[in-house]
């Protein structure tokens, strides 16, 4: 169970709102999680908690396919992301660096911003404080696998030690 707070933002949140290309020419993942958001709401950089979630509405992650996006939401503290839709390559780079993404049509509309959710990935419910759940489609087993490892080249790296 993925616990935090939310953080409620609209439709067509582009890889450019969630990090600006200013910034992509520093490699640190610590310096690119202090500016994530930073121009969809100036304030997240400063409070975004370990822990926290953000929602979001339809086509999260649109843009260019930079890596730096997810990576700068997990070094941030993000815990996870739940959309309307994602665009494709965001959902794989996510999955890839071990950020999970849940695909719920109806999450930014029916998520208060500031309250505390609980997603159940195996499950697939999200749980609001009122006791509500908001329903979507499971992970396939092999996504939390990886998300379990951290990601596509920790996975990749345990699979490979097994042989």
């Amino acid at each position: 169970m993925i616990k935090g707070r939310a953080w409620v933002f609209g439709d067509h949140i582009n890889t450019d709102l969630i990090i600006p290309g200013r910034y992509l020419d520093d490699y640190s993942s610590k310096n690119l999680a202090a500016h994530v958001m930073e121009d969809a709401d100036p304030e997240f950089p400063r409070k975004v908690a370990k822990g926290d979630i953000v929602v979001a509405g339809r086509n999260f992650g649109c843009g260019s396919s930079r890596e730096q996006a997810p990576l700068a939401l997990k070094h941030a503290g993000v815990s996870a992301v739940v959309a309307g839709s994602f665009a494709r390559i965001f959902y794989r780079n996510a999955i890839n660096v071990g950020l999970p993404v849940i695909t719920c049509a109806n999450a930014a509309s029916r998520i208060t911003p500031g309250e505390e959710i609980g997603i159940d990935l195996h499950g697939g419910w999200i749980q609001l404080p009122s006791g509500e759940r908001l329903s979507f489609s499971p992970l396939p087993d092999f996504l939390i696998r990886i998300l379990d490892e951290g990601g596509l080249v920790p996975y990749t790296r345990k699979r490979l030690q097994g042989r």
